[in-house]
């Protein structure tokens, strides 16, 4: 009843129905003005259906400067254990490791592989193509949302969000069952650590001691998300507008870099990309406890209008919508697609 309760009275927790319902009217009024439900497909050209649905974490990776992202490995379903561990050794990829389908869905299916075992309990359940990547050695997350218009020649940041991985500090006496039931952030996530870590989660752990049991930040697996747009600073703009405007075609979505020092990010320096989220993108500063549904409403609302003028802008440049014969098809893909992966 506590976490029911927590639920309710905490708005970053309600289904994402609930939150996006008076969204759903501004984004029926633009499919009315661009003609299609699915403008979206305009926003970023280069990346399928513009980053909304369906689009390969691998295929966007290419597409991104070499240098900027971990050693990166596409595993189609059904490869072998032998094949993979051959795969891995010749990419100089090694344990531990994270997993994660190539076409995702808000953090589902990610897992770290600490060991042989591990990969071979992944593999036996995976029935999609996921990605092999080397572990970032970096211990700070955030989220940085970028927008660039077509006819501009730079763009700019409209958003930070920093994360706070899911992390116990043991007091010497609970275990991490315990410490976890302690915040109730961490004890909604309880069910998937422990088919996660089994009964490793009723270890004791000793006084000072941090373990972060998700070390990758996600809101849906309990990370915490701090708006950190007060960070925003023109040389970091720059920074990041340099890095975006050699990703061809990419003019809306959300980066997520992991870096050690604030100061090295802004230089361009000893940071790495986790991933790069095209037009399904949500300005996740939104979820910081601090904010309102009202702000969060008008957060959502400023980007989705982002989206929309680029899309016509690009559409104007001779950029298709997809037809909603297309559009339906692959929105049923993805509904099937979230099937496989939702509950892995």
């Amino acid at each position: 009843m506590k976490l029911f309760f927590h639920k309710l009275f905490h708005w970053e927790y309600w289904p994402f129905q609930v939150v996006y319902f008076p969204i759903y009217f501004l984004w029926t009024y633009y499919a009315i003005r661009a003609r299609s439900i699915f403008f979206f497909n305009a926003a970023n050209p280069s990346i399928k259906n513009g980053g909304f649905m369906m689009e390969s974490k691998k295929a966007i990776y290419n597409l991104i400067p070499k240098n900027e992202y971990p050693e990166t490995l596409l595993i189609a379903s059904g490869t072998s254990i032998p094949m993979i561990l051959k795969k891995i050794q010749m990419e100089q990829i090694t344990f531990p490791f994270i997993a994660k389908p190539d076409i995702g869905l808000r953090g589902s299916g990610v897992k770290k592989i600490k060991n042989l075992a591990d990969l071979e309990n992944y593999v036996a359940q995976a029935d999609f193509d996921f990605l092999i990547q080397n572990l970032i050695p970096f211990s700070n997350e955030v989220g940085i949302f970028y927008v660039r218009f077509p006819h501009e020649k730079s763009g700019r940041i409209t958003g930070i969000v920093a994360k706070e991985f899911l992390i116990v500090e043991g007091d010497g006496v609970s275990t991490i069952t315990q410490l976890l039931q302690m915040n109730p952030r961490y004890a909604m996530q309880l069910k998937a650590l422990q088919k996660e870590y089994g009964k490793k989660l009723d270890k004791i752990v000793p006084k000072g001691e941090k373990r972060n049991l998700v070390p990758y930040g996600n809101h849906a697996r309990g990370a915490k998300f701090i708006d950190a747009s007060n960070l925003i600073t023109e040389k970091l703009n720059a920074t990041i507008d340099k890095l975006c405007v050699q990703i061809p075609g990419f003019y809306f979505g959300r980066l997520d870099v992991m870096y050690d020092d604030f100061e090295e990010l802004e230089q361009g320096i000893n940071f790495s990309i986790v991933e790069l989220n095209g037009a399904a993108s949500e300005p996740t500063h939104i979820y910081d406890p601090k904010h309102s549904l009202w702000f969060a409403w008008k957060e959502l609302a400023r980007h989705i209008t982002y989206m929309f003028q680029i899309s016509v802008a690009n559409h104007q440049l001779g950029f298709p919508y997809l037809s909603y014969a297309e559009g339906m098809q692959q929105y049923r893909m993805h509904l099937e697609q979230n099937k496989k992966i939702i509950n892995f």
